[in-house]
């Protein structure tokens, strides 16, 4: 990937923003410190694309962007918070799959209405999922796999970070489409879901790229595919679902920002425009890859679309797993 001067970039989103922001609201927008809500704990994958995008934003906004964590709750916490802020283009939420399209059919009494509630501003970037196995499992790709499985009806485990995430409800839609049957076994997190896997206290589990990519090149799982369309350049020799025999399934988790309902339309498209030229930045995207993402703006509207389709696919897939939480 050919790397550019960021500055003339830099120079060219300024002016685009510029016009972008032609209006009365994003003309004297930002003239003060923007707080972007993460709904989980530092260090995570959430808050390492959000600390990026801050960082590569301020110079565009010409203000500081605070990262605040509002943890808890699957990131509804931190949905919420955003929801009932002034929309006045100063508190952003940067979200997840869950959040935007998975927890308004696992909550059934949320205190706000994902996109009700909010005006989208931008899709950052995609999320591919990969499954691995345990090192034990005697299946070395994915067709084995699915063959050990219909041999052993229930007898395998996968293992999630809790009921209704999307580590869950992939494993759901992958029994769906091949036919077998594995147990699944919740956690209170990815992390310790993983040592399992490795010890061998389950067989299988899928996740995020990013959770994963070490352990796979450390030898401690086996990968088999992941559920992108195309590989992942954080683990080039992984094959798709669709090479290693599964054909037309595709899972894959995205971000986005987000500003409270009402905030004025030419200050969401003057940051649409920002995120726009900070996710074509080939340092930007460099980094998102070690992270195992892909930078994948799109606008308001289309993100907007975007939103409602996935909360379809996820919605008949929580009432498919049968999960709740209260």
């Amino acid at each position: 990937m050919t790397r550019r001067g960021f500055g003339r970039l830099g120079a060219a989103a300024l002016l685009a923003g510029a016009a972008l922001g032609a209006g009365p609201a994003a003309a004297a927008w930002p003239d003060k410190p923007i707080r972007l809500v993460v709904g989980f704990p530092p260090g995570g994958p959430v808050d390492t694309h959000a600390r990026l995008l801050a960082e590569k934003l301020q110079p565009l906004l010409g203000q500081t962007i605070v990262v605040d964590y509002k943890a808890g709750a699957a990131g509804n916490i931190g949905s919420d918070t955003v929801a009932k802020a002034a929309p006045d283009g100063y508190t952003l939420l940067l979200a997840n799959t869950g959040q935007m399209a998975i927890n308004g059919s696992l909550y059934p009494k949320l205190s706000y209405a994902m996109p009700r509630d909010f005006a989208p501003v931008a899709r950052t970037a995609l999320i591919p999922l990969v499954m691995v196995v345990n090192n034990n499992v005697p299946a070395h790709n994915l067709k084995e796999f699915i063959a050990y499985a219909k041999a052993n009806p229930g007898k395998l485990n996968f293992a999630s970070g809790g009921n209704g995430g999307i580590s869950h409800l992939m494993p759901e839609m992958f029994m769906q489409a091949t036919g077998t049957d594995l147990t699944h076994v919740p956690y209170k997190g990815s992390a310790p879901a993983l040592t399992d896997v490795m010890s061998g206290q389950a067989q299988m589990m899928a996740d995020s790229v990013p959770l994963f990519t070490g352990f796979i090149k450390g030898g401690k799982v086996r990968a088999l595919a992941v559920t992108s369309r195309h590989r992942s350049p954080a683990l080039p020799n992984v094959p798709t679902m669709e090479e290693a025999g599964l054909k037309n399934f595709e899972v894959v988790g995205f971000y986005g920002m987000l500003a409270p309902a009402g905030t004025p339309k030419d200050v969401v498209a003057r940051l649409a425009g920002a995120l726009e030229t900070v996710l074509k930045d080939p340092d930007t995207r460099a980094k998102l890859e070690v992270q195992g993402a892909e930078a994948a703006w799109q606008g308001p509207e289309a993100f907007a679309r975007t939103i409602a389709a996935e909360q379809k696919l996820w919605g008949q897939a929580v009432k498919a797993s049968g999960a709740t939480i209260d």
